[in-house]
This record gives C-alpha cells, structure tokens and sequence, in this order.
C-alpha cells in the first residue's frame, strides 16, 4: 500500500510540476527527415546527421514544486559537433504542436550559421540568430511567434533577484532584438534555459584517448537492441567493479543497482535481464563503459574472432594497397589498407535452394524479356545462310553487264547486346547476423538474394561479378570472391553462394574502390556498381563515424569520375539520414523489411538496366 500510494503521489508532483505540454509534443524521429532536409537546403554541413542530444546538468533557479518533485535539474538544448546535428528528442515548450516543430525548423536554421568559433554563448547565439533572419527572410515570421510564446514562459524580472532580474531582462532584449544586447550581466546560478538558442557548453566526451584494444574481446556476434529514441548519451570509462572482494555481510553500498553496472557483453543465456536494462538506459543520461572479458556468472564461453587458418577461406594473392580519405586533413593517404580476396575453399558445387525455385522461375522468365532480341546480320561474307535479297540484286547486276564482287551475300543471327556490366558488392560484416524473424538472420536474407540476383542476371546475358566483403582494421580488407566476370553462373557459384557467412566489420570505402578498380576493366559503355548493405560504414579504428561516413563519400565520387553508376540497397531503417550524403537523393534505395529484399533486389535491378 506505501509503494502505491508513494507512486501516486510521485506522478501527481511530477506531473504538477512540469512545465511542459505533453499533449502538444512532437518527437524528433517525426521530424527528423524534414529537418535533415531543412539543414542541408539552407546550406548545412551534408555529412552531419540529426541526432538526439544528452541532458545536460543546469543550476538555474527552480520552483518550490520542482524542488519537491526533484526535476528542473537538467534541460535539453540543441548543439552541432563535427559529427552530427544534436536536437531534443522531444519538444514540448509550447501548448501547440506547430510551435514544436517550428522550433525544430529554427534550430536546425540557427545550425546552419554555427561555425563554432564563438566562445561567449550570448552574444555568439545573437549573431546566429541575426545571420539566419538576414540570409533566410522567411523565418522571420516563425521566428517572431517563438519568441512571443516563450517571452510568455519565462520568468518575469520583478520576481527575481536584482542580480538575476537584470540578467533576465538582457536575454529578453536579446531574444527580441538579436544583437542588441553586448555583455550579460552576471548572476550566482545559471540563467534559465533558452531553447531558441543552441547549448551554451555542449557536452564533451569523457575520455581524451581511446582505451587500448583488447584482442580477445573486440568482435562479439549477435544481435543488438538500439534504444527507442535518437538520444546520444555521454559516455565515460571506469574501471571494472571489484567482483570478488571477498566475505561481504551487510555492506549495502557494495550491492550494485542495474544504475550503477550493467553487464551488456553478455552470452545469449544472460538475455532475461535485456529488456530490464534497455529500460534502466532510457533514463540514463550518463552511461559508464569498461572493459570486461568475463561472463555475467560463473561460466565458460569462448568466442573466436578468427577462424582456424585450415578452415578459413582461401587467400588468393598478396593483396592490394588502396588509398583512403582522411577528411579531417582533407588528404587522401596513399596505400593506406590493404584488400586481399578470398575464395571459398571448401564449398561444393550446390543446386538452387528448393525454397527459391518457383521466385527463381519466375525471375527468370520476366528477366529473359530483358536481354535483346536476336537479329539477322546481313551483308555478311560469310554466314550460315544465303542473303535472298543480297543474292538477287547481285544476279540482277550481274545479268545486266555490271562486273561488280560477290560480296556479302550472307546473313547470320546473332543476339544482341546490352552494352552493361554490373558488379555487386555484398556487405559481409558482424551486424549481418542479426535475426529479422523468428527463423531467418540478415545473412539469410542477403544469400537468398544472391542466388535470386544470379538466376535473374544469368538469364539476361549480362556480364556480371559478385564480392561480398568485411574488415578487421585496415589492414585486412577481406573481399570474397563469390563470381567474377569471367566465371559462368552455376553449381559452383552457388556453392559458394551458400558458404557466406558473418564476418567483421564495414570498412566500405576501400571495398567500393577495390570493387571500381574492377567494373573499370570491362569492356562495357555502361558500368553499374551495386552496394547491398546493413548499416553505418564502421571499423575497429577510427573508421567509425564521420571519418567512414566521408571516406566512403570520396569513394563514391571517385567511382563517378571514373564512369561508374555506384548504387545502395540497404535494409538500415535510418538509411536516409546518411545515404544521401553518400550517394545522392537518387542514388539508394531503403528496404524496410529485409524480408523483402531477395525478391527487391532483382526487381530493382531490372529498373536500373532495363533501358540499357
């Protein structure tokens, strides 16, 4: 009866002491797409991406009802980084939804003027503001509806503290006359939040210098729950929790809350607890991170990274050196990884899987109507049959006193030719073998779509190559050879088809210029360079973010110049807030259920060729 009583009372004072207007929210992940688009029409930085932004710590001045309900002590404020766009992953400031989202709008217009060189947040947030209505006169309306319903909001100076009052009236002026106001005076707490403006201090990473790589530890297979919002937490690296200290009787403070420790490198027996602590991490704002190879009990389990060299794939070569951007330097660095192709050496010749066979037939059958008819050659000198028309103008001539040759007086039929080739990449990496259903994993789905893809281009006649690739750092790039250009489609390609499996990470830019450095010795006028894909580009290096993000962008462009259409399939749901930098707005496609990928994918490559 005290728990429910003690709940009630708790939601009663929280609910009475909060000032926002929940009835009126707009959730990011409801604008995110436009307000991406906003960001980059306006002229954003295109590699950044909208993401959720932390709660962040605030001394300002709380009332009596917040102090009982222990809220008002941290706010969420929008920043930008050199990675991504930070904005609240919900607004509720004002009583009407279209002021939430115009908020959104202003804040991601008031980005796009941030360069980050202002250190006074006061008056660099004025200049920012006043830049945006200057460039971009149409916000002004919007802009002035926000500022009248927050002025609305804010505490009025006559109940304040001289020192506050004076400090309040100034952030008032500015946010009504941006750039009208040159100092804000000081005050003991923080002024209260202004959510027009970007963060005063926007939070930092914790640590400086990664923490040193564990061999044995670094590539964990499974699946992976994200969080339901777009919120980044900070993150902060402690030591591990000392386990075994021995006999503990009633020391209270050595138990651990699920707050305080949660043990995420688990094995697939330690999943009970999963839901428990995706709901303890929703309300976290800071998350801590060490490094521990040990179970969550008393058991055994051994991961291997790397599979025994006897039944590894075989390493075909030395390898090849390619270069990779380094956007911060905004360099490429000459042989910068290497890529060595591997082949399957264990996988027997195999027919169809018999679940595919009627998808099979039938793509097969719609394909066909895409290769070009076969036609008469005529005029030929030699040939299978005799050209009647040829023949009778010769004799004709001929007859009449006309000395002229006896040549080209035959025909032959030949096929047509589509003038394409079409190399595709498959993205072979750890995050693959996550499950889609109850019954099959991404690398299920991207096999089924591979047998499909090669029953539908074997029945074109065009030329065609399949690689999947993976990486572990730069040095290896693991690229498979699954067909090449020159090797039929058959049991063989099928076998090995079947033998993909996981393996490591996405290092796509060097897969993508290994894969140009291919499609470019074709003898084709069109070149199509297909990327199936799961997610991020992302390694073990530095690879993560937006280093991968731009060095993958530079492959794309370089793939442009060299008379290649790169394309992306992928089935990441959040493919749209990075593919468009990547690949341009027409240049990927995003399938939402993977499970619809084997019978998309040939279908979208007939859309791609099918004027070819």
């Amino acid at each position: 009866m005290e728990e429910h009583v003690g709940a009630l009372w708790h939601r009663l004072v929280t609910r009475l002491a909060s000032k926002g207007h929940p009835e009126a929210a707009v959730a990011l992940p409801e604008v995110a797409k436009t307000v991406g688009i906003v960001f980059r029409a306006l002229g954003g930085d295109g590699g950044l991406q909208v993401e959720g932004a932390d709660r962040t710590a605030t001394n300002a001045r709380r009332s009596w009802l917040q102090r009982i309900a222990g809220s008002g002590r941290d706010v969420e404020l929008a920043w930008r980084d050199e990675r991504s766009l930070r904005l609240p992953a919900v607004l509720d400031c004002f009583p009407e939804r279209v002021l939430n989202r115009d908020l959104y709008v202003w804040l991601a217009a008031l980005a796009v003027e941030d360069s980050g060189a202002g250190s006074d947040w006061f008056v660099h947030n004025q200049s920012l503001a006043g830049r945006a209505l200057a460039d971009f006169p149409g916000l002004r309306p919007r802009y002035a509806r926000l500022v009248a319903a927050h002025l609305g909001q804010r505490p009025r100076p006559e109940g304040l503290p001289p020192a506050e009052a004076a400090r309040e009236r100034a952030i008032r002026a500015a946010l009504e006359q941006p750039g009208s106001v040159a100092v804000l005076p000081k005050a003991r707490r923080d002024p209260f939040p202004v959510p027009l403006w970007l963060h005063p201090a926007p939070p930092r990473p914790a640590g400086a210098r990664p923490a040193p790589v564990e061999e044995n530890n670094d590539d964990r297979s499974g699946a992976s729950r994200a969080l339901d919002d777009r919120r980044r937490r900070r993150a902060e690296r402690v030591a591990s929790p000392e386990e075994d200290r021995g006999l503990v009787t009633i020391r209270m403070e050595n138990i651990l809350t699920i707050g305080e420790f949660v043990k995420v490198d688990r094995s697939p027996e330690d999943e009970d607890d999963l839901d428990r602590a995706a709901a303890a991490a929703q309300d976290m704002d800071r998350i801590a991170v060490t490094r521990n190879s040990r179970a969550a009990a008393a058991r055994l389990k051994f991961d291997l990274d790397l599979p025994a060299e006897a039944y590894d794939d075989q390493v075909v070569g030395e390898g090849v050196r390619l270069p990779e951007w380094d956007w911060k330097r905004q360099r490429l660095q000459a042989d910068h990884c290497r890529v060595v192709t591997m082949l399957a050496a264990e996988a027997a010749p195999c027919e169809l899987p018999g679940h595919l066979r009627r998808s099979a037939k039938r793509l097969r059958q719609l394909f066909q109507a895409l290769a070009p008819a076969r036609t008469w050659h005529r005029g030929q000198a030699d040939g299978p049959e005799i050209d009647i028309d040829a023949y009778l103008r010769f004799a004709a001539d001929r007859a009449a006193g006309s000395g002229i040759a006896a040549d080209g007086l035959y025909k032959e039929l030949r096929s047509g030719d589509r003038d394409l080739a079409c190399l595709l990449l498959a993205d072979l990496s750890l995050s693959t073998d996550t499950w889609v259903d109850d019954h099959h994993r991404v690398i299920d789905v991207i096999r089924d779509s591979l047998f499909l893809f090669g029953e539908s281009l074997a029945a074109t006649g065009d030329r065609f190559g399949i690689y999947g690739f993976s990486s572990r750092r730069r040095d290896p790039v693991r690229v498979h050879v699954i067909k090449g250009f020159d090797e039929g489609y058959g049991g063989v390609v099928r076998g090995r088809i079947q033998a993909i499996r996981p393996g490591y990470y996405t290092r796509m830019g060097a897969a993508l210029r290994y894969g140009a450095r291919l499609l470019e010795a074709q003898p084709a006028n069109r070149r199509l360079l297909l990327l199936l894909s799961d997610g991020k580009p992302n390694d073990l290096d530095q690879y993560e973010g937006r280093y991968g993000i731009e060095d993958t962008r530079h492959a794309v462009l370089a793939a442009r110049r060299l008379g290649l259409q790169p394309y992306c399939v992928t089935v990441d749901e959040r493919g749209n807030d990075y593919l468009p930098h990547l690949f341009g707005s027409d240049g990927y496609t995003v399938i939402r259920r993977p499970s619809e990928l084997p019978r998309r994918l040939p279908a979208l490559y007939a859309r791609l060729t099918g004027g070819a």
